[in-house]
């Protein structure tokens, strides 16, 4: 049975709704877009439309890996965060709307079920406190935070490239 299928109530209905939320903010600024258009670098910054996906859905992913199996499982596979932000040849914008609907799915359906109050060490690095753990909870509260910054960034990108206010 997937999240979709099922009745969350309480802080599970929550933390899903809101990630949805957020997430249904970022795949707004991209709706009716060319994949020439999602590449585009309509700023000075290095960001584009459809590397905000891209880069929110390997965030997405790499800490449910997290949850499910610790900081050996979210670092087990390499990311390659020089062209997380951007498309590269062959990538669509239909491709990674596609992806990120099959992470957030699995999202969703693990928000239903784990525990929010198991927590892991986190792993080394120099932007996390030495020992530090998190929560579940803790995660998919990154994870809004994340996907709301980033949909933010994406409609200042949107408004660039054609005028659009996708939230505004």
């Amino acid at each position: 049975m997937t999240t979709s299928e099922r009745v969350l109530t309480g802080e599970r209905a929550d933390l899903a709704q809101t990630l949805a939320l957020h997430r249904g903010f970022l795949r707004q600024t991209v709706r009716g877009l060319t994949d020439e258009q999602a590449a585009t670098r309509s700023t000075v910054s290095e960001l584009c439309l459809g590397g905000l996906i891209k880069h929110v859905t390997i965030v997405e992913e790499r800490w449910v890996r997290f949850i499910l199996g610790g900081a050996e499982a979210m670092l087990a596979e390499s990311t390659d965060w020089q062209n997380g932000f951007r498309m590269t040849e062959g990538e669509t914008l239909a491709g990674l709307l596609d992806r990120y609907a099959e992470v957030a799915a699995r999202t969703d359906d693990l928000i239903a079920t784990l525990d929010l109050d198991a927590a892991r060490p986190l792993p080394e690095a120099p932007w996390f406190a030495p020992g530090a753990t998190w929560s579940t909870r803790r995660v998919l509260l990154h994870l809004i935070a994340e996907t709301s910054q980033h949909a933010g960034h994406a409609d200042i990108l949107r408004e660039s490239i054609d005028g659009a206010k996708t939230m505004g």
